[in-house]
């Protein structure tokens, strides 16, 4: 028996376009899951990016949808569940950062910015749940967090809150929905070497200098560790497992910054 064997599960996972998500798409179809990939972009782009990033194959499918929006949610579990049938899996994974002093930071981009991290998890999440408890079915979700949720990192303030809060969802999701089979964990990965980080690492040697101080294994956390987490947690090796926080972070969250 492959422990690590996929081809029963379909994975929903939303941001699936961006950087980690892409890496996560790959491994999970790589590893024999249908996987539905929600992001915002237009289907043409996104399949590009896919095509490029993630290894495009029959496994992938693409639902386009805000889930900032209630009504398109709605439109997006209809979706998958017509193409794909309903998701065993759901992954929380689309999220935005950007980086102001605390003191600085703009009103308009702490409201957007915990929108969509926070709310739209909440909605997506809420929505799996209804369905899985009407068609009996133990599902799971799986949110996206950050080690930052416990360590403050400079600047991105509203962002450790949208992470913190996502860790506090996951649990009560998990606890109000355990009587009926369904599972919440969360991963939470530390400073990864795509995206905002990787350039910020590139640009802007105080942000390196901080955090090369702050990663106790000494490089960016590589995406395909992330990805590998998403698989454990997708797999029947970590069926026990709800209310869980697993933390891929090479030691980030080992001590605070200075």
């Amino acid at each position: 028996m492959d422990l690590l064997d996929l081809s029963t599960k379909t994975v929903l996972i939303t941001g699936g376009c961006g950087a980690i998500g892409q890496v996560v798409v790959r491994t999970l179809a790589d590893h024999g899951a249908q996987v539905a990939v929600n992001d915002i972009l237009a289907e043409d782009a996104a399949l590009h990016m896919l095509a490029d990033g993630a290894a495009l194959a029959p496994r992938i499918s693409y639902f386009q949808a805000d889930i900032r929006q209630p009504d398109q949610v709605d439109h997006l579990f209809s979706a998958v569940e017509r193409q794909l049938g309903l998701p065993d899996v759901v992954c929380l994974h689309a999220g935005m950062v950007e980086a102001y002093p605390v003191d600085q930071y703009p009103i308009p981009g702490f409201d957007a910015l915990l929108d969509l991290n926070l709310r739209s998890a909440f909605l997506v999440a809420q929505a799996a749940v209804r369905r899985w408890k009407d068609d009996h079915v133990r599902g799971q979700l799986i949110f996206t967090t950050s080690w930052v949720a416990d360590v403050p990192w400079p600047e991105i303030t509203p962002y450790t809150v949208s992470k913190a809060g996502m860790k506090a969802m996951m649990r009560g999701f998990a606890r109000e929905m355990a009587a009926y089979g369904i599972r919440a964990n969360a991963i939470a990965p530390g400073i990864v070497g795509v995206g905002i980080a990787k350039r910020q690492w590139d640009t802007d040697p105080t942000y390196r200098a901080r955090a090369q101080k702050a990663i106790p294994l000494g490089a960016m956390q590589p995406p395909d560790s992330v990805a590998h987490a998403f698989l454990f947690l997708c797999s029947v090796v970590a069926a026990y497992m709800t209310g869980a926080v697993l933390l891929v972070d090479g030691g980030c969250s080992l001590y605070p910054m200075d």
